[in-house]
């Protein structure tokens, strides 16, 4: 037997979901690369019989280009570490909400230039109960003086904001509800 045999049969033995989970967070999202899957919080769930994972994930929206790209990306992480029998199963029900995106994914979002989803606000452009627009800060001034643009930024899961103060355009990261 070989020195990798070996090792994947140490690893297949002990293996448990709290391994899988940190090799998770080294998988970035391909189209914004600070966020890890974990922060966007498209992993609904790792399984392991035997010594098959299976890691379940949920797009941002039905059709979303990127999720052939995540499954491929967890395949290769999970791979690197000696584990060979991974499923990654896809679920749409229930819809990911941008709920499940961690507080440290939309502190990197804003750090990165895109504004992060604004909690209550399904369209990512609604009125608040007393009939003000919700106010959509600005990632690069912090300002709140903004408006829409467009309905689509640079990806479908994002919308084209420009800043009143700062003149700047800039991406919001639409909410999901």
């Amino acid at each position: 037997m070989n020195m990798v045999t070996n090792e994947l049969t140490a690893n297949s033995s002990q293996l448990t979901a709290q391994k899988i989970w940190p090799l998770l967070e080294e998988v970035s999202d391909p189209e914004v690369p600070v966020l890890s899957i974990l922060d966007l919080g498209i992993v609904r769930g790792v399984a392991i019989e035997g010594e098959q994972i299976t890691v379940t994930i949920t797009p941002t929206y039905s059709g979303c280009p990127a999720m052939s790209a995540i499954a491929t990306d967890i395949r290769l992480r999970l791979l690197a570490e000696g584990y060979n029998r991974v499923v990654i199963k896809n679920q749409l029900s229930p819809a990911w909400t941008t709920d499940w995106m961690s507080a440290a994914g939309r502190a990197k979002l804003e750090e990165y230039g895109i504004a992060p989803p604004v909690d209550g606000t399904a369209t990512g452009h609604m009125l608040n109960l007393f009939g003000k627009e919700t106010a959509v800060r600005c990632p690069l001034c912090k300002s709140e003086h903004t408006h829409l643009v467009s309905q689509f930024g640079s990806t479908a899961c994002k919308a084209l904001y420009q800043c009143d103060d700062c003149r700047e355009p800039f991406d919001y990261f639409k909410c999901h509800a």
